[in-house]
């Protein structure tokens, strides 16, 4: 079993940045891709970015890429989401997501955990 905490949501102006934190228990953390998932109010989840077990290959949504990054750090059991630019429509609930297969995809059917989520909202 792997748990998983996201923290750093907020409240924060259009253009503004927050930092969303993905804390890791459980088995060995750096073994799984790591996924950031939203959810808006009446939407679907959709990917956000995802990033595989050593680090250094990353994938993001259209919608995101270069405004934020993931990152991670395996010696934290830890994985981040640097948001920047925010824009009213990144508005929703935020969750991260482990994948043992180490795919990384943007399917999220390879993540076989979740976290509860954390609420980030853009005001414009």
């Amino acid at each position: 079993q792997v748990q998983l905490v996201e923290s750093g949501g907020g409240l924060v102006q259009a253009g503004g940045s927050l930092r969303l934190s993905c804390a890791a228990s459980g088995r060995t953390f750096s073994n799984y891709a790591m996924g950031w998932f939203r959810q808006a109010p009446g939407k679907e989840r959709e990917f956000v970015a995802a990033i595989r077990w050593g680090g250094r290959s990353t994938y993001y949504a259209t919608s995101v890429k270069g405004r934020f990054t993931i990152s991670r750090d395996n010696t934290k059991n830890t994985m981040y989401l640097q948001m920047n630019s925010l824009k009213p429509e990144d508005t929703a609930v935020y969750y991260c997501a482990a994948d043992p297969s180490n795919l990384g995809t943007s399917w999220p059917g390879v993540y076989d955990y979740w976290g509860q989520g954390t609420q980030v909202t853009v005001s414009s």
